[in-house]
């Protein structure tokens, strides 16, 4: 997006997400919820709405939204109601959609998270437990469509920010840090190409100070990806809009990826056009303090605690130990690393450099890492303690990623092996290291001579030829100062 469109206008951007619940049956059935299988097998009468039927409340699933209101520092309410959601579409049985309305289960919270060097924070409205609709089928059936019910009654918790946030960046930011804590508290698998975790982005522009533009709803971003390209797309075409002189109409919107371009799907609704209404069927749900205590002493270690635990008791940027707790598998990983080596920012280094890019490169978890955490600290040792240089050390880490360090139950003994194998250890030899910087600075008097004259560019030049000539073998700050010290420096 070029910044002269958007000068002179201000983002309002705010994010209703709708996390499906990790329970293995229905919210209000016993029904699977597993994804993936036939159309239409695992609906129940409760489902599909077959006369007599009557909803349950499953347990889980309220446990887990009061586990995400414990997580974002909400209020859990004692009683909240549940309401129906009143609209007329082919996937929903019932004819309405049971949600909460008035009353909600989760109230208030807040998210925080980095953007860049400063702490960001996005105060959420509410948390509420609702019923997934079915899913339309418009592929494959000779020009008509078909509904799969088996979605239908799924659990979900959407989760209702304010207007907070002004820049795309800064929405990414909040998505990406709501799906951590969804994953991290284990009420929710994240995943979006299977529809588990999905966002609505409401955006408007405005000029600044003045009152609220027109928003526009963007359904169901299901990539961090697209729901940038989305959001910047809307922005351009809103900001354009009004400069033509046309007003915003409130729609709900979708973006295709192939074009880059938002769509207008239909006019959006107001609460009003929905006729909520309590449910009859539902008795209100109550959560006695108990309950929530029960739940609060079986919660791990949320990712900002353990950040800030990070900087405390390993002294990291806040940047490395924000990096680090983006899952507990990652943290787990840099502290088993980081307490068999006792060098946690190096350890830290190395995880969010090599380890990270040879792990997006092949799109697998830290789980899947072929090099496990005891081996890279037993590497970290061993650049620490100077047998090998950084530069060295990406060599037999390689070895290691690629299964060719041979098999041995002391981590330390496998570095060892892969440093002598490929004669990768640094010289311990001061003499002879002086030796050969003798002879170095003897062959290149116009460099010293350029040094001396105050010209930087002679020295690493010096450097690059003593490196060259012990073929990487010396150590590159040993190298550093006994050149400083024969040039007088």
């Amino acid at each position: 997006m070029s910044s002269n469109l958007v000068q002179g206008w201000e983002v309002v951007i705010g994010f209703e997400t709708h996390a499906q619940l990790s329970t293995r049956s229905k919210i209000f059935s016993r029904a699977a919820t597993a994804f993936g299988a036939e159309p239409n097998t695992q609906a129940c009468a409760v489902d599909l709405a077959l006369p007599g039927t009557l909803p349950v409340m499953n347990r889980g699933a309220v446990e887990r939204a009061i586990r995400f209101g414990l997580a974002v520092g909400a209020t859990i309410a004692p009683r909240s109601v549940f309401a129906r959601k009143n609209y007329f579409y082919p996937d929903l049985p019932k004819g309405y959609q049971i949600s909460q309305y008035e009353i909600p289960v989760v109230q208030g919270g807040e998210v925080s998270f980095l953007l860049g060097d400063e702490r960001r924070t996005v105060r959420l409205v509410r948390a509420h437990l609702e019923e997934d609709a079915g899913k339309s089928l418009h592929e494959d059936f000779a020009g008509m469509s078909g509904i799969d019910l088996n979605r239908a009654g799924t659990p979900l918790l959407e989760i209702v920010t304010e207007p907070d946030m002004r820049s795309t960046a800064e929405a990414v930011a909040y998505a990406r840090e709501l799906h951590k804590i969804v994953t991290w508290i284990g009420i929710c698998d994240g995943n979006m190409q299977e529809g588990s975790f999905r966002c609505d982005a409401n955006v408007s522009v405005r000029r600044p100070g003045g009152p609220l533009g027109t928003r526009r709803e963007i359904k169901n971003l299901n990539s961090f990806k697209f729901m940038q390209q989305a959001i910047d797309y809307e922005i351009r075409w809103q900001i354009e809009e009004l400069l033509e002189g046309r007003a915003i109409q409130q729609a709900t919107v979708l973006f295709d990826p192939d074009t880059g371009e938002t769509r207008a799907m239909r006019t959006k609704e107001d609460a009003a056009d929905y006729r909520y209404f309590p449910d009859p069927d539902l008795p209100p749900l109550a959560v006695a303090p108990a309950w929530v205590d029960a739940v609060r002493a079986q919660m791990p270690e949320l990712p900002r605690a353990m950040a800030q635990r990070f900087v405390a008791d390993w002294g990291l940027p806040a940047y490395d130990a924000e990096t680090l707790t983006q899952s507990p598998a990652m943290a787990a990983y840099f502290e088993a690393a980081a307490q068999a080596c006792g060098q946690p920012k190096l350890a830290s280094n190395w995880i969010m450099g090599e380890v990270s890019r040879r792990l997006n490169a092949q799109e697998i978890g830290i789980e899947g890492a072929p090099v496990a955490a005891p081996l890279l600290a037993a590497l970290v040792t061993r650049i620490h303690d100077g047998t090998i240089s950084n530069n060295a050390g990406r060599q037999v880490f390689d070895a290691l990623w690629t299964g060719e360090a041979p098999a041995a139950q002391d981590p330390l003994a496998v570095i060892d092996a892969v440093i002598e194998a490929k004669g990768l250890k640094q010289m311990s030899d001061t003499g002879e290291l002086e030796r050969i910087l003798d002879g170095i600075l003897a062959a290149n008097a116009d460099n010293v001579a350029q040094f001396k004259a105050g010209k930087d560019k002679a020295f690493n030049a010096l450097v690059g030829q003593a490196m060259k000539a012990t073929k990487g073998k010396a150590n590159p700050q040993q190298v550093n100062a006994l050149l400083r010290q024969k040039l007088g420096a």
